[in-house]
This record gives C-alpha cells, sequence and structure tokens, in this order.
C-alpha cells in the first residue's frame, strides 16, 4: 500500500480537497486501484449536525454517512463509493480511545495522545485503506489522505505527530507528502509572493514533515523565477514544485499537474509499475475540460434555497447541473435565489430586493427547490413552485423542495388552506407532510433515515422512469426526517398529482410528477450524491433537458443523445 498525505499551509479552504481528488485521478488513469480518506480536526462525531454555512453542504455516503463534502469531491473524480469510515474527525478517534479506556483494554495505564491516540489514527488509516471502493471490489493500491485544516492549527497537531511516526512505519518508498499552499498577489505591487509559502514548510517541517511536492496556488499563472525562488527557500528540486492557478473548471485540474510531470515523479518517488504516459481516461478528462471551455448555448437554472451565500452549501447539486448541462452541450447559468426575497414580507421592507428575485425567477429556463431544514424561507420556495406549476416552467423539487411541492399543491389545488408540514405547524388541519414513525426526536445526530435506499416504480407511465432507463426500481441516497402522509394521497392522485415511485413496503413517497406539465417532477431522495461528470443524475438531466425544450426529443429517441451532440455520457 502507497501513502499520499495532502496538508495545507497559508489559508484553509485552499483546494486541498480538489488536488487530492486530482492527484488520485491521475493514478487511476494510471490503472491503478486508488481510496481516499479525509481527516477533519474538529470534534464533532461528523459533519451531521453541522450548519452548511459552517463547512458547506453535509454529503451523504452509500452507508448513510454525514461526511465532509471533500468526500464528494473524490466520488465524483474518483468515480468510487466510499464508507463513513473514509472521514475521520477528531471526535470519533477520541469516542474510539475512552471507549477502549472504559473498556479496561489498556490496562490501568495513563492514557495520553502519544502514542494512544496517535497510534489509533495510524491503526484507523491502515485498516481503512485497504477496504474496497470501487466496484470490482479489489484492495486499493494508493490511499490518498487529505489533512483538513491548516499546519499550526493546535486541534489538528495529533494528527500531524500521527503521520509524522507513520512515515517510518510505512517507509520512505510508500509514503509521500504533498503540501498545497498559497502564493499570494497582492493588488498594490502585483508581484507574486513567497513568503507565506517559505513559512508553511518551515512550519511543516518543525513538525517532522518534509514536503515531497509543494503544490502552489495562485490567482494567475506563476513566473518561473518564483518557481526557482520555492525551490531554493524550501529546500526541494524545481520539478518538486508544481503551480495550479484559478482555471475555468475543476476539470482542468488534472491536466495541469499531469503537464507537469507528476506521474513520472510519483513512479520514481513510490517506486509504481506504471507508464510515463497515462492512459484513456485522462484523455477523456481532457477531451471533457476542452468540450466545457468551448460551450457557447446557456441554460439558466434558478436554485431558491434558504443557504444561498456560500456555494459550497449547494455544492453537489451545483455539480449535478453542471454534470447534465455539460451532457447537453450547454453552459450551467446557476442563479442563487434567498427565497426569504420571494416573500411578501421582503415586498414590505425591501421592494427592490423582492423584485430583483422575482426578476430572477422569471428570466430561468428552469426551477430548482433542493433540500433544507427548518421554517425560515419556506414560504418563498412555495412561491416559486406554485409559480413553476402555473406558468409550467421546469421544474425539480428535491427532498424538502418535492414536500413542499405536496404543501403547495395541497393548498391551491385541493383547497386545503391550512395544509402544512408538521415539521413547520405541529397542529395543522392537513398534515400532508409528517414526521416518520421511527424518527426519534431526542438526538439529533445519525438519527434521520440515511443512505442508500431502493425506490420502486408504480407505473410505466413515469417521466423519471423513462430518464434511468425504464428500470423497475433506482437506488439512490437519502437524509431526511420527514415524509408525505400516504394517508392523504389519493386525494392528490385524482388530482393529477401521481406517486409514480414509492419504496419496497409501498407507504413511503419517493417520486412524485405532475400530469400535464413539461417537468413537474419531486424526489424524495437526493440523486445529486451520485452524479458523475461522465454519467449525469437522470432526475437534473430531464430538469436541464426540460429547461432547453428538447426533453420530448430525448425520451422519443428513447433516452439516447442525437449524434450531432457530443455528450458526456458517450464519453
Amino acid at each position: 500500500m502507497k501513502y499520499i498525505l495532502v496538508t495545507g499551509g497559508v489559508i484553509s479552504g485552499i483546494g486541498k480537497g480538489i488536488i487530492a481528488s486530482s492527484i488520485g485521478t491521475i493514478l487511476k488513469s494510471c490503472g491503478l486501484r486508488v481510496t481516499a480518506i479525509k481527516i477533519d480536526p474538529y470534534i464533532n462525531i461528523d459533519a451531521g449536525t453541522f450548519s452548511p454555512y459552517e463547512h458547506g453542504e453535509v454529503f451523504v455516503l452509500n452507508d448513510g454517512g454525514e461526511v465532509d463534502l471533500d468526500l464528494g469531491n473524490y466520488e465524483r473524480f474518483l468515480d468510487i463509493n466510499l464508507y463513513k469510515d473514509n472521514n475521520i474527525t477528531t471526535g470519533k478517534i477520541y469516542q474510539h480511545v475512552i471507549n477502549k479506556e472504559r473498556h479496561g483494554d489498556y490496562l490501568g495505564k495513563t492514557v495520553q495522545v502519544v502514542p494512544h491516540v496517535t497510534d489509533v489514527v495510524q491503526e484507523w488509516v491502515m485498516n481503512q485503506a485497504k477496504v474496497p471502493v470501487d466496484s470490482d471490489k479489489k484492495e486499493p493500491q494508493i490511499c490518498v489522505i487529505e489533512l483538513g485544516g491548516t499546519i499550526g492549527d493546535i486541534e489538528g497537531m495529533p494528527f500531524v505527530e500521527a503521520f509524522r511516526q507513520f512515515q517510518f512505519k510505512a517507509k520512505r518508498e510508500n509514503f509521500c507528502n504533498i503540501h498545497v499552499s498559497l502564493v499570494p498577489q497582492p493588488n498594490a505591487t502585483g508581484e507574486q509572493k513567497t513568503k507565506p509559502t517559505q513559512n508553511s514548510v518551515r512550519a511543516l517541517r518543525g513538525l517532522g514533515l518534509s514536503p515531497d511536492l509543494i503544490v502552489c496556488r495562485s490567482t494567475k499563472p506563476i513566473e518561473m523565477a518564483v518557481k526557482e525562488k520555492i525551490s531554493m527557500f524550501c529546500h526541494v528540486e524545481p520539478e518538486q514544485v508544481i503551480f495550479i492557478h484559478d482555471v475555468s473548471s475543476t476539470y482542468r485540474v488534472p491536466i495541469l499537474l499531469e503537464e507537469q510531470g507528476i506521474i513520472k515523479y510519483f513512479k520514481q518517488r513510490l517506486n509504481l509499475p506504471i507508464d510515463d504516459q497515462p492512459s484513456d481516461l485522462l484523455f477523456k478528462w481532457k477531451k471533457m475540460a476542452d468540450r466545457y471551455e468551448r460551450l457557447l448555448k446557456i441554460c439558466s437554472i434558478a436554485l431558491v434555497g434558504k443557504y444561498t451565500k456560500l456555494s459550497d452549501c449547494y455544492a453537489s447539486v451545483f455539480k449535478a447541473l453542471e454534470h447534465s448541462a455539460l451532457a447537453i452541450n450547454h453552459k450551467l447559468n446557476l442563479m442563487y435565489i434567498d427565497s426569504i426575497e420571494l416573500e411578501h414580507s421582503t415586498e414590505v421592507e425591501n421592494p427592490v430586493k423582492y423584485h430583483q428575485a422575482w426578476q430572477k425567477l422569471c428570466k430561468a429556463d428552469g426551477i430548482l427547490v433542493p433540500g433544507g431544514f427548518g421554517f425560515r424561507g419556506t414560504e418563498g420556495k412555495l412561491q416559486a413552485i406554485s409559480w413553476a406549476r402555473k406558468k409550467k416552467k421546469p421544474f425539480l423539487g428535491v427532498c424538502l423542495g418535492m414536500q413542499l411541492a405536496v404543501v403547495e399543491f395541497a393548498r391551491n389545488c385541493l383547497n386545503w388552506e391550512d395544509a402544512n408540514s408538521t415539521e413547520f405547524d405541529p397542529n395543522t388541519k392537513y398534515p400532508v407532510v409528517i414526521d416518520m414513525p421511527e424518527h426519534n426526536p431526542g438526538d439529533m445526530g445519525g438519527t434521520m433515515r440515511l443512505g442508500k435506499r431502493r425506490t420502486i416504480f408504480k407505473t410505466e407511465d413515469s417521466v423519471l422512469r423513462k430518464l434511468y432507463g425504464d428500470e423497475d426500481f433506482v437506488e439512490e441516497r437519502h437524509r431526511h426526517r420527514y415524509e408525505v402522509n400516504p394517508e392523504l394521497t389519493g386525494c392528490f392522485e385524482e388530482k393529477g398529482l401521481k406517486f409514480v415511485g414509492r419504496d419496497i413496503e409501498g407507504s413511503r413517497m419517493e417520486i412524485i410528477e405532475l400530469e400535464n406539465h413539461p417537468y413537474f417532477v419531486g424526489v424524495q431522495f437526493h440523486p445529486e450524491f451520485s452524479s458523475r461528470p461522465m454519467k449525469p443524475s437522470p432526475p437534473y438531466l430531464g430538469l436541464l433537458l426540460a429547461a432547453t425544450g428538447t426533453l420530448s426529443a430525448y425520451l422519443q429517441r428513447g433516452c439516447k443523445f442525437s449524434p450531432s451532440e457530443n455528450s458526456a455520457p458517450a464519453l
């Protein structure tokens, strides 16, 4: 087993996740089996109870693990399925150590950070690195480990110390450290500064780790003189300094790394049994990146949500839309609309903001209402859903978006004015959305309906069924506490809102479709978590096709792209 540790310096959020994913993609293109581990030094057990404004979206895995969004990057780039133990947190490590201490495993010794905590970190990494993540179920050969945060953070110290010890346990030919740093360029001088990188590398060395590669992030391409300066002051060869500047698409990052000789370096440094040139996989990535930058036609989608101030809050939704747009040769124009700004209260308090939000919504080719929690902004989402239904605008509701589509239909088509979800109004006269019987209102963490679950199609006359390839069932990832009330579904179906997909027992509503509408679909699951660059998610693909007016033709062709459409799935 070969281990590649990716650390970061100067600032957090520098792009370690994309760098780690891109390195994995390059090695996979060389025919190696790659897995990935993300270490988050926070004390939370998992990411499940975070607000999206803390660390971005909560990504959900097949096994129900609620994890950091970087695991979503790994899955999308490497086309693998990870497990909750691929996300290590300080909380998990300390919980494991304390459980062992309570069990008496330490035989009365004083339990300390060194060696007990650091030993558990090393054991966890070695055990999880062996777990198969590809469809062929073979043991991985390479494990890419991303250490979250920044070198020097107090909460990350035990993990740095663990890897300082681990480099000797694994042996030099099996362990490599990549340090990602920032090269800022102040506007005042326009000069690219190397001092932050020098200090960061010095701090890393002081903790016992020496970087084998220094990946320098910058806004613009870095000059050769800067590369030579970093090489000299950071005690590495010039070819060990890699530059990654801001690019139009993350698909371009593996190409930039490969162009700077990273395959040849890894082959020599880790003694890998590979050729100097990558296989067809990286060529497909280059082709996809080139096509992404050449797109001319634009498709505008309005994302109506409550976490619109930070794009990472909807990272997987954005990626799923981007994959689908690329598949139909369109550039995605995603317009974030804060749902509160569509509400009557905003019209009274700030009419300019209110009208700007509605103008965005009216200009959109399609409307998406993603998942979320809490009452804030729900009335604005209901307004957007109502507008999409009445104006026959393509609409996709995900999780809460589907539940609110049911609420909106009940209020305006069934004339149940008091209809609501018990999440927002426990005493509503028409509880069209209710909490699940098995939901435990005590602990918040890990108590939702999580992970991959099967949805059975109840009819052949379903748009989504056709988009999924006319399968009898689909398996997608879930994350919810509330569900559509199964006792009231008959009233909706009589009026044209069909529940075309249900769970295995047939009692839990999973997919809704509205009759006599170009595309009005709601799903209880989160299809964005399984979308891949070369295999877009069917519900999102349907939304983009409907938004560009090509859905009917696509369905008539048996869900195949025309020869003129050089589509991503064809890759």
